[in-house]
């Protein structure tokens, strides 16, 4: 008589869901294959110190095969989930890059945690000029725009322009926005103040904009003001019941209210 086979559970995505979903199953009697078209668990909440240098990409991204190298019931599979096949419980796969990745995986059991995707609420066309920091590699991206930003202000002569270069648009004061027009302060106040000659990255100008009466709106209105308060002690201004509703390589044009706009020269908006 045949052994009866082992329950083959898959879990889609190495995101916080998904790993811990696979790390409560290491130790069960079954075969966990946990899908990921990355190989390592980013911890997003930190994306924004990479974005501002404060850590490097590999203290915030670990190889998932490392965390799951003592449980032989846990197998990481490189691939990228192209479809679901729900009456043959498998699923449809498709390569990441070169790396080849069989065609189907069978299931006993499929848990979904595929993450979110960002929105530009309506307004894609707004990511080339606004990366957000939602992904290690658009985190980066983030990086180099900053850093770049204060290397273009040494070198610019005009007033006017070495303005818009050092004139940073930060767009939603929820708990990342708030962590990211911080950071950018601090990174003018304190890491760069001495390192430049011809500008002053201490007079760099970070604008929170808030369509909201207020930041942090999930928090309590107490906590809001306080951390208001905390922004501005480090140079940020927050713009509350401000939206934008313009955006391109030159600036941000918001709606100030009474459908009255106002344009904010910017070189660099997250």
């Amino acid at each position: 008589m045949a052994e009866p086979r082992t329950h083959r559970v898959v879990v889609v995505g190495g995101g916080f869901g998904g790993l811990q979903t696979a790390l409560k199953l290491r130790r069960a009697p079954v075969e966990v294959t946990l899908v990921d078209r990355r190989n390592f668990h980013l911890f997003q909440p930190l994306t924004y110190q990479v974005a501002t240098g404060a850590l490097s990409p590999g203290e915030i991204a670990y190889p998932l095969r490392a965390i799951f190298k003592r449980h032989p019931n846990v197998r990481v599979l490189l691939a990228e989930v192209a479809d679901f096949d729900l009456e043959a419980r498998e699923l449809r796969l498709r390569s990441v890059g070169d790396v080849p990745a069989p065609a189907s995986l069978p299931y006993d059991t499929l848990i979904v945690s595929g993450g979110s995707r960002y929105s530009y609420f309506g307004h894609d066309d707004w990511s080339a000029n606004a990366a957000e920091v939602k992904s290690l590699e658009s985190a980066l991206t983030v990086r180099s725009r900053l850093l770049t930003a204060f290397e273009a202000a040494e070198e610019e002569s005009d007033p006017e322009r070495r303005a818009a270069w050092l004139t940073f648009v930060v767009v939603g004061a929820g708990p990342t926005g708030v962590e990211m027009a911080g950071q950018i302060a601090e990174l003018g106040r304190d890491t760069l103040r001495r390192d430049f000659r011809s500008a002053d990255p201490r007079a760099a100008r970070i604008l929170l904009v808030e369509a909201a009466d207020r930041v942090l709106t999930s928090f309590p209105p107490s906590l809001s003001a306080k951390a208001a308060r905390s922004l501005e002690r480090l140079g940020v201004t927050p713009l509350l019941s401000h939206t934008v509703v313009g955006l391109d390589a030159d600036g941000v044009t918001v709606d100030i209210g009474g459908g009255t706009t106002e344009r904010i020269a910017s070189r660099t908006v997250v």
